[in-house]
């Protein structure tokens, strides 16, 4: 490691222990490229120091004295957000199942789950999925929600029947904690995309409490949510893309045939597994509104999947179920997460159903 990258992997650990947001400073600065070169170096050095003979509010003031005052009077004007990393949600197999809470200044009462995910493994930072990162939400968060973005446990390791059941803990955990959180328990809503995707829609297909012969409380809650927003989702594993085509560790999924288990190997065991995991097989009346945002040139989860899910959804009168069409767009696409014309429509659909704040 450089001298250089070292120093700023000190900034960056020296702002989490001081409870500042690394992309409130970065954006207050106007996003200059040697932000975190330059500013964050020379404010860890001076800060780094006070924290360590000094004090806490030492090191905040050199932090503040190091930031342009210009910078200060724009970060003055956002609405500042709070950043509470791993959080553990759950434990299993001698490990901690962990979200972060980032909540706005300005809340709004609600609350927002966000399925860190892709391809069923999961990662606080792993640069090829939505990882977790407050630039990630900053338009939930300009509205008031608070965000959780949920990390769960990952293939191969765990398959998707244990991953569904993380995400669900993490729902009822959040609910058990809303008070603590901020937050409303009866105004929350999930997002994901792809295997992120699948996973909210098992969750919003499936919202109940835990058994009641857990013991812990947090089992008792519901896993419920009223609103889901998803990009892409796969939602019937035993119809992939046309009637009867297994897509249980096949075809386009193949690659990623360890998520199943070993209960896929055969056909009668991906008959079973596939029906188990796929949310379309669950949809009821009770459906939240769901939105989902899909490519039609979609090759790894065909529009199909959304399409009949939707179809489900009317046959049995679940109120509603959006489907957006992205022309000409495949399996995600440059900066989806960040495509002001989808996030948009996903916050609004959250705050349309969510009793969120105006824009």
């Amino acid at each position: 490691m450089t001298l250089l990258a070292e120093w700023t992997k000190k900034a960056f650990n020296l702002l989490n222990t001081l409870e500042i947001q690394p992309g409130l400073l970065e954006k207050a600065t106007g996003g200059l490229p040697l932000f975190k070169s330059t500013i964050m170096t020379s404010a860890s050095s001076v800060a780094f120091n006070l924290l360590q003979h000094g004090t806490k509010n030492l090191a905040l003031l050199a932090m503040g004295l190091l930031v342009t005052l210009p910078a200060l009077g724009q970060a003055a004007g956002n609405n500042v957000v709070r950043h509470t990393a791993d959080v553990i949600y759950g434990r299993k197999a001698g490990m901690a199942l962990t979200l972060d809470v980032f909540t706005p200044s300005q809340k709004n009462g609600a609350g927002i789950i966000f399925l860190v995910s892709g391809g069923w493994a999961s990662s606080y930072d792993d640069p090829t999925m939505v990882h977790v990162a407050v630039e990630n939400y900053e338009t939930y968060l300009r509205r008031g929600y608070t965000v959780f973005a949920v990390v769960h446990g990952s293939m191969p390791r765990f398959n998707v029947p244990d991953i569904i059941l993380d995400v669900q803990r993490s729902v009822r955990f959040i609910r058990h904690n809303a008070a603590e959180f901020g937050v409303d328990p009866n105004r929350l809503g999930v997002l994901g995309s792809s295997s992120g995707g699948h996973l909210a829609l098992m969750i919003a297909t499936q919202g109940g409490p835990g058994p009641a012969s857990a013991t812990d409380p947090v089992d008792h809650e519901s896993c419920a949510v009223r609103a889901a927003a998803v990009f892409f989702p796969p939602t019937d594993f035993l119809n992939w893309g046309a009637p009867g085509v297994d897509g249980v560790g096949r075809g386009p999924l193949s690659p990623l045939f360890a998520a199943f288990g070993s209960l896929s190997d055969t056909d009668l065991g991906r008959q079973i597994v596939g029906k188990m995991i796929s949310p379309i097989y669950y949809v009821t009346s009770s459906l939240p509104p769901v939105l989902i945002v899909h490519g039609d040139a979609d090759v790894v989860v065909p529009l199909q999947q959304s399409e009949s899910f939707a179809a489900k959804a009317k046959e049995v009168g679940a109120p509603m179920v959006k489907i957006i069409v992205r022309k000409g767009k495949g399996h995600g696409w440059p900066d989806f997460w960040k495509s002001k014309e989808d996030i948009d429509a996903f916050a609004d659909w959250f705050d349309k159903y969510l009793g969120g704040s105006a824009k």
